[in-house]
């Protein structure tokens, strides 16, 4: 990672290294926490019990390798302040969480899925050149499931899809807009306070899933637009 660049404001690729990372025979953990006394990593590869984080490049961030911790796993960083106190919280670049009211980061694999859009990439490469028709929604409400109440009501993104690339057909989208996908404490937010701006809601799924849903509209000639929302934060 460019440090500097990180700084500066210019590295939009630190999702890459900051994180939980899997590697051959582990996973490496990677934050970035200037102000704190020391950090562990705690997850269910440890029994919730402390690894030590070391300092890194110039002490404002912090590495650990695990080699017991695979994909699934549940993990948090144990942020020790100057004061003597401590805070457990979930991992700012994680790429899956528990689902709410639960807060556990979870160990993924980004490359467990294999895109097939390359025909629909070559025909729409900028999209400016051609009118757009976008259809809005959020996913957890556009449609539910009768009978079932709360988080059953929902489609997974899966089966999202299936019911909602022929709507967007037949009332002439090729665009579908969806309101914000980054994990959220709150369903009534509707996406709009997240807690994790590299991780998906595990409300409709993993991530893969995700990718199976963009990957079918877009072979579809649908576009996928995500709504992101970087002043929104909870803590």
């Amino acid at each position: 990672m460019d440090y500097y660049g990180f700084y500066t404001g210019k590295e939009f690729t630190a999702y890459e290294y900051l994180g939980a990372h899997i590697q051959e025979n582990g996973t490496v953990f990677r934050t970035f926490a200037p102000n704190a006394a020391r950090i562990s990593v705690i997850g269910e590869f440890n029994g919730w019990q402390e690894t030590p984080m070391d300092k890194v490049y110039d002490g404002n961030f912090w590495e650990c390798f695990v080699p017991a911790a695979e994909a699934g796993m549940m993990y948090k960083y144990r942020i020790h302040k100057r004061d003597g106190s401590f805070i457990d919280h979930c991992d700012p670049y994680g790429f899956l969480m528990e689902l709410r009211p639960h807060s556990a980061s979870l160990i993924c694999r980004l490359g467990d899925y294999a895109f097939r859009d390359s025909k629909w990439k070559k025909k729409h490469r900028s999209g400016l050149d051609k009118p757009l028709n976008i259809y809005e929604m959020h996913a957890g409400s556009w449609r539910r499931k009768e009978g079932a109440e709360g988080e059953e009501a929902w489609y997974s993104y899966t089966e999202l899809a299936e019911l909602l690339i022929p709507y967007l057909k037949e009332n002439g989208y090729n665009y579908v807009e969806l309101m914000p996908l980054s994990e959220h404490p709150s369903d009534e937010s509707w996406g709009y306070q997240n807690t994790g701006f590299y991780s998906p809601t595990s409300r409709y799924g993993t991530p893969a899933d995700l990718k199976k849903f963009i990957d079918l509209c877009h072979r579809q000639e649908i576009g996928v637009i995500m709504d992101f929302v970087p002043v929104h934060f909870a803590v």
